[in-house]
């Protein structure tokens, strides 16, 4: 007898199931990711593997009293920052403002009313924050985004420095990569991508390339290369021990907006 897959894709339901949605307990998940330079030791895919690869761990960790609906991974994002480097795709952020906007109204008029957009692109952090404050104004959404990152590493995984300035291609991603798409990374070219902002902060009292009072940088500002980290210790170890990590984080927020109630949060 075949078993039946668990459904939590948005497009595996009927949109005769769409009628009978409880806005309380169902949660949209929308994924933003990227395609652009990861330097020469990780393909362009990256954050898009990431993504797919921290949804399926999210997927096989997931309760079954939790009720998510994962939209197609918006594989293309803002990423101009790294356009100094062949095979970098990105769009205006006027124009994913829009197209991202215009899926939470479709959602929203499926009946469901509570969203979250999560990220593993560093670059689409404002896009998130002006699209998900758009359907709050305009459809009384509770949009919440987040990032994988922002649930944190199991505890001593990584370097300090790392945690500083690992940002894009270093440890963390070259380990995740090594748990989901092992085929396509290249060790022979990773090395320690030392970044710039360790030099600012020995010279300067605030200004940095990243952090609280960052200017505007493109990737080579922080390292020729276009990535920062020490991407040579990484290890698949580490990738999967990171991805369960950040999933069960991921879950906990997934169980929290369940929790949320629409009228006492949205007045």
């Amino acid at each position: 007898m075949t078993v039946a897959k668990r459904r939590v894709w948005w497009g595996d339901y009927r949109t005769t199931e769409y009628a009978s949605i409880d806005p309380e307990m169902t949660i949209a998940v929308l994924p933003v990711a990227a395609i652009e330079q990861h330097g020469p030791h990780l393909p362009v895919s990256t954050d898009t593997s990431i993504m797919n690869g921290m949804l399926d761990t999210v997927i096989a960790r997931l309760p079954e009293d939790l009720d998510i609906r994962i939209l197609p991974v918006q594989a293309v994002g803002k990423s101009n920052e790294h356009l100094h480097a062949p095979g970098t795709l990105t769009l205006p952020a006027t124009t994913l403002i829009e197209a991202w906007t215009e899926l939470g109204l479709s959602i929203a008029r499926a009946g469901v009313r509570k969203l979250i957009v999560v990220n593993s692109h560093g670059g689409n952090e404002e896009i998130m924050g002006i699209v998900t404050r758009e359907l709050r104004v305009r459809e009384k959404m509770l949009a919440v985004k987040t990032s994988w990152q922002r649930f944190g590493r199991p505890a001593g995984m990584y370097t300090e420095l790392e945690d500083r300035h690992g940002i894009h291609g270093g440890d963390v991603e070259t380990s995740l990569m090594l748990h989901f798409r092992p085929d396509l990374v290249d060790m022979g070219k990773a090395d320690s991508f030392v970044s710039n902002v360790a030099d600012a902060e020995k010279e300067f009292a605030l200004l940095r390339q990243t952090g609280t009072h960052a200017f505007a940088w493109i990737a080579s500002d922080l390292n020729a290369n276009g990535v920062v980290g020490d991407a040579s210790i990484a290890t698949a170890e580490k990738g999967r021990l990171t991805a369960e990590y950040q999933a069960d984080g991921f879950i906990n927020l997934v169980r929290d907006v369940r929790k949320a109630k629409l009228a006492e949060w949205l007045r």
